[in-house]
C-alpha cells in the first residue's frame, strides 16, 4: 500500500496521472529551515520527516484514532525514465552537478550538488538532517509486519544564490519573492522519501527555471489573483505564471510539486 504524506492536491493530481494507487494522509510538522541549512538537506530532511511521521502514526497509532483515508487511482500505466545528465546552461556558473536530479538515493549513481554561493559549503550526502541511507525502521504494528505499507514524503523549494524561497507570508512578501526572480534563473528542489518497514530512502531532484523581466504592474496583477500564496517561490508553473518561463532545464512535474520520474524509479527499487 503506497501513502502520501501530503495535503498537496498538486502532488495528488500527479501520481494519479502516473496511474499510481495510492492514499492521502497529510502529515503535520513544522516546516521552518534550520539556521544556514542547505536546500537540498532542507528539503531532504523535509520529506523524510514527513514520511517517518506518517509511517509511526499508521504503524502505531490506535486504530480507532486513525480516520479513513481517501483512495485515488490512476489510469495510465508507469514507465521510470532515465534522469537528465546535466542542468545545463540555464544552471549559473559553477552551479552543476553530474547527477543533479539524484542527490543521495541508495543503490542509484549521483553526485553532490554544488552550491551557487561561495560563501556558502556545497551540499553532500551526509550532514545534520540529510541521511541518504538504508537504516531499520520500526518493525511493530500490522502494517509494518505485513510488509506492504510504503510512505511517500516530498517537499519542494525554490532557491536563488542558494537562499531558500519558500511560500509567502503575504502579498508584500509574494512581491518580494517575484521581484527576485524576475529576469533571473532560479532553482527548484523537491526531496523525496520512502519509508518501509525495512528501510528508507531518500533523494532530491534538482530543475532550473528561467523567469522573463516582470514589470511592477504583472506582480501585482498576478499575487491580485490569489495563485503565488501557497506556492514555493510565490508562483505555479502550471498556472498564470507560464506566461514568464520560455525555458527549463530538467523535470517539469518537479516544477508542479513531484518528479514522477525520480519517485517510479525509487519505488521500483523497493
Amino acid at each position: 500500500m503506497l501513502v502520501l504524506a501530503s495535503a498537496s492536491p498538486r502532488r495528488r493530481e500527479l501520481l494519479t496521472q502516473a496511474g499510481f494507487v495510492f492514499e492521502v494522509r497529510p502529515a503535520h510538522i513544522p516546516e521552518d529551515p534550520r539556521p544556514n541549512e542547505d536546500p537540498i538537506a532542507y528539503v531532504t530532511r523535509l520529506a523524510r520527516q514527513k514520511a517517518e511521521a506518517v509511517f509511526h502514526e499508521l504503524t502505531h497509532g490506535p486504530a480507532e484514532s486513525i480516520p479513513s483515508p481517501a483512495l485515488y487511482q490512476g489510469t495510465t500505466s508507469v514507465v521510470p525514465k532515465e534522469h537528465p545528465d546535466k542542468i545545463g546552461a540555464l544552471a549559473p556558473e559553477g552551479s552543476r552537478s553530474d547527477h543533479p536530479s539524484i542527490a543521495g538515493a541508495p543503490g542509484l549513481d549521483f553526485q553532490t550538488w554544488e552550491s551557487a554561493n561561495p560563501q556558502s559549503p556545497p551540499a553532500t550526502t551526509k550532514g545534520p538532517g540529510f541521511s541518504p541511507y538504508i537504516e531499520p525502521a520500526q518493525e511493530s504494528g500490522a502494517l509494518a509486519s505485513e510488509g506492504i505499507l510504503t510512505v511517500l514524503g516530498a517537499d519542494t523549494t525554490v532557491t536563488l544564490d542558494n537562499h531558500i524561497l519558500g511560500k509567502p507570508n503575504d502579498p508584500a512578501d509574494a512581491a518580494r519573492m517575484l521581484g527576485l526572480l524576475s529576469g533571473r534563473t532560479h532553482r527548484v528542489i523537491t526531496g523525496i522519501a520512502l519509508v518501509t518497514a525495512g528501510r528508507t530512502e531518500v533523494a532530491a531532484e534538482v530543475t532550473a527555471v528561467q523567469f522573463l523581466a516582470l514589470s511592477d504592474e504583472d506582480i501585482e496583477a498576478y499575487i491580485a489573483t490569489g495563485e503565488p500564496m501557497d506556492k514555493a517561490g510565490a508562483y505555479a508553473i502550471q498556472g498564470r505564471a507560464a506566461r514568464w518561463i520560455p525555458r527549463i532545464e530538467g523535470d517539469y512535474f518537479n516544477v508542479v510539486g513531484l518528479p514522477l520520474a525520480l519517485v517510479s524509479t525509487l519505488l521500483a527499487s523497493f
